[in-house]
């Protein structure tokens, strides 16, 4: 950025010294502009990566158009190719867009904005991609990322060069319709409109692919990047312990990454918006020196009076008074939209869980609670709905109010004049077009308000998620439970206190070993702490103080009451959470057979919702298949047989022992048989204070 800089600010001074020796206002405006150009180049080594492409693009384009005007200056231009001279505002305003970029990264909302899109343009990523026709190559994900929007950025600033000279076709067009020069117009129309329009379309094509390869790929590495924070290291269950501001997880990731990078079929997001600012800017300056020189000699309405570029005044006062009017009328619709994505996802999952639930609920006869609930939600929506069409409602009537009443305005104005004969019809089509280019750009806020205010609430919702996400970590950081290795091979469990989430201490000062090879009974009363203090030992439980001591490299593996089994294949759900291409036929059908499961040995590879199609008894069954896979060196039984009868539950344990002989049980349980599966036995004793420990009981098998 300090080389760029050097080169925008080596450029402004000469272009001061061609003031300086020519008297040229544009050449001083270019040394101004240029100077101030380079100072926030050379500030914005620390501004968004995001934005950091833009500063790039523009400061580049200084010194490239800066030289072109430069060059046209002096002698050295050819007379020949004096038609295609850049018109002299085109530096000065690429200079005024490195400045404008610089002072917007300061506001807070383009922070938050571009803190999720740097992500991105910040990864250190390799990956492979192929430009048609060069073969496929290996590049790092944000080196693509960055050209490709470089490269679109360009290609939208050539398209608007493009309307810029198809608007003067329009006005030599018209006129020679007016003039009823037959020759000028078919030549206007086979040598200008048909080339540039041809080229146009090319560029639109071109740039539909490059902006879908580019957003499709971007949403694909956020996708990756929020679930893995959401799901690494558990944070997506300590941020379901704490109850953190994060409703429906699943719909911020499925839907609000995309509606933030493209909008979705709704709307823009910030891809869209950045290339509709740059093209909505280029515009306004591309258009507004039109403006202004055709009505340089205009008058107002009714009077003598001549205003130099009266037009582009008319326009920008009556932009200013329309974006005001519209923030007035629809401010409030951010908190409506965001309310809204909330009610819609809460109506889905709170159907997801009905299909989920269906046979309970069958049982309960709890249809009609279901309904009344769901309707509840739905009326959620409804309510907030109605509120957004009635505030839309006023919000429409003044757009559209403003719509039908801005392409009139410059006919009017100009329309004394040409009944005068002062010009022609062309010259007034083309300050028509040019007044709505440039009111357009200056309305951009009346235009895009409403899916403005939809983007507002979407990166609300990916910057709580993300706040969500740090809370959860510091959480996890604060955990002042030490984990030391174990050097003995025990897990010993020392000075240990767990707290519930609300603070609330439930076991406090437990002192307990766990030996290798000694299998042991914890039991006690519900809620006295037992799946705590197993969610301790396991590594997720982050409330409470202590230390916990593992075996270095031993695997631990748990087994709850009710275990998650995955929609897919029957294999998946058995080798969950390994991939099943490590385990051979035999190993499945022999863990199956063993966990008594062997009627469903034939359909391993049969897609079903697996969870809904086995019943209590035999998803525990195969939770004691998945252990028998994977061979843990220790295992945790949080009543994890609590579906099964008395002799199952007793076989399944005979299986343990004789299939892994090298794995200690652990169990947590209610029944007084399993005691006979068990060396020791622990029972979670409350105290004076209501607080439990752990307290060691001999077994009659000990005492014996």
């Amino acid at each position: 950025m300090a080389l760029l800089s050097l080169a925008v600010a080596a450029l402004s001074l000469i272009s001061l010294g061609v003031w300086w020796s020519t008297a040229d206002v544009s050449a001083l405006l270019l040394g101004v502009g240029g100077l101030l150009c380079a100072g926030a180049i050379f500030r914005s080594a620390r501004i968004s990566t995001f934005l950091k492409i833009f500063m790039v693009i523009f400061g580049v384009e200084v010194v490239l158009f800066g030289g072109v005007f430069l060059l046209s200056l002096s002698s050295q231009w050819p007379e020949s190719l004096n038609v295609y001279k850049l018109p002299d505002s085109v530096p000065l305003t690429v200079a005024m867009f490195g400045i404008l970029v610089w002072a917007i990264s300061h506001l807070k909302v383009v922070r938050s904005i571009t803190a999720i899109a740097d992500r991105y343009f910040d990864c250190a990523t390799i990956t492979q991609a192929r430009i048609w026709p060069l073969p496929r190559f290996v590049v790092s994900e944000r080196r693509l990322a960055i050209a490709t929007v470089a490269f679109l950025v360009v290609l939208n600033q050539a398209q608007v060069a493009i309307s810029v000279r198809l608007s003067f076709f329009n006005r030599d067009w018209f006129n020679a319709l007016q003039n009823k020069d037959g020759a000028t117009f078919w030549s206007l129309l086979y040598t200008v409109f048909l080339f540039w329009a041809a080229i146009y379309i090319a560029s639109a094509i071109v740039e539909f692919i490059a902006q879908s390869i580019l957003i499709i790929r971007w949403r694909r590495w956020l996708t990756e990047h929020y679930v893995g924070r959401w799901l690494d290291g558990s944070t997506h269950y300590r941020m379901g312990l704490k109850g953190l501001n994060t409703d429906n997880p699943d719909q911020r990731i499925a839907e609000d990454v995309n509606r933030f990078i493209d909008g979705g079929s709704v709307g823009y997001g910030i891809y869209s918006y950045s290339i509709l600012l740059i093209s909505t800017l280029s515009s306004l300056v591309s258009f507004a020196v039109i403006l202004w020189t055709l009505s340089a000699d205009f008058t107002i309405p009714g009077t003598d009076i001549a205003v130099p570029g009266f037009l582009f005044w008319v326009a920008l006062v009556y932009s200013a008074v329309g974006t005001l009017i519209t923030h007035i009328i629809g401010r409030s619709l951010v908190g409506l939209y965001f309310e809204r994505q909330r009610f819609e996802a809460d109506f889905r999952f709170s159907l997801a869980r009905l299909r989920e639930y269906s046979e309970q609920i069958a049982l309960l006869k709890g249809e009609g609670a279901e309904r009344r609930l769901s309707m509840g939600r739905f009326g959620r929506i409804f309510d907030n709905y109605l509120k957004i069409v009635e505030r839309r409602k006023r919000l429409m009537a003044f757009t559209s109010t403003y719509g039908q009443i801005s392409p009139f305005i410059p006919y009017i104005v100009a329309a004394p004049f040409y009944f005068a004969g002062k010009i022609q019809l062309g010259v007034m089509t083309q300050t028509a077009g040019a007044f709505g280019r440039v009111e357009a750009a200056l309305g951009f806020f009346v235009s895009y308000y409403t899916s403005l205010a939809d983007f507002k609430a979407v990166l609300d919702r990916l910057s709580s998620f993300d706040a969500a996400i740090d809370q959860a970590h510091a959480m996890e950081r604060a955990n002042a439970i030490a984990t030391p290795p174990s050097i003995a091979g025990e897990i010993a469990i020392s000075n240990l206190d767990l707290a519930l989430p609300d603070g609330r201490v439930i076991v406090m000062n437990a002192q307990l070993t766990l030996n290798p090879g000694e299998a042991l009974l914890l039991s006690g009363h519900s809620g006295s702490g037992k799946s705590t203090l197993f969610r301790a030992v396991s590594g997720i439980w982050p409330f409470g103080a202590g230390s916990i001591s593992v075996p270095a490299g031993a695997t631990v593996m748990l087994l709850p009451q009710k275990p998650y089994i995955p929609i897919g294949t029957l294999r998946n759900a058995v080798t969950y959470p390994q991939d099943p291409v490590g385990f051979d036929d035999a190993a499945l059908r022999k863990a199956l057979e063993n966990a008594l499961m062997a009627p469903f040995i034939e359909r391993l590879d049969e897609e079903d919702n697996w969870s809904q199609r086995l019943s209590g008894g035999e998803q525990q069954r195969l939770a004691v298949a998945r252990a028998l896979l994977a061979r843990p060196d220790w295992l945790f039984l949080d009543e994890a047989t609590s579906a099964l009868d008395e002799p199952t539950e007793a076989a399944l344990y005979r299986v343990l022992a004789d299939a892994l002989p090298g794995t200690t049980v652990v169990s947590i349980g209610h029944r007084s048989t399993l005691a006979a599966f068990h060396q020791r036995r622990v029972v979670m004793e409350k105290n004076a204070d209501g607080i439990y420990t752990p307290v060691e009981h001999v077994t009659s098998a000990a005492a014996e």
